[in-house]
């Protein structure tokens, strides 16, 4: 029997939503490198403004995956792993309930043959 899936109280679709764009993809693929980041530094690499970077910064803090502080006159941005690493957690219980699905229904077409 498969274990429901988690209700909105800690649901990652937020994160889901959050992740669904390309340019935030990217920006959580540079913080993925570990080190902190400026939006200027962010923004280098993008052909989009400041402003606009700092815009999907805040979509992914919001979700939880980044964090902002002030550091001096910059404020840096560091990835938070977890609710990206709870997301995979969702995920894989899902291809596990598709996989058992679909073993069964093999295993019942084989058994009707």
């Amino acid at each position: 029997m498969s274990r429901p899936l988690p209700k909105a109280a800690g649901s990652p679709a937020p994160v889901f939503a959050a992740l669904g764009d390309e340019t935030r993809l990217r920006l959580v693929t540079r913080l993925s490198q570990g080190e902190p980041l400026s939006i200027a530094r962010l923004a280098a690499d993008e052909p989009l403004s400041r402003q606009a970077v700092s815009k999907h910064l805040r979509v992914l803090a919001g979700a939880g995956v980044v964090r902002g502080r002030r550091h001096g006159r910059e404020h840096r941005w560091e990835l938070q792993p977890q609710p990206i690493l709870d997301a995979r957690r969702l995920l894989e219980r899902i291809a596990t309930q598709w996989d058992d699905a679909l073993a069964r229904l093999k295993s019942a077409v084989e058994q009707g043959e």
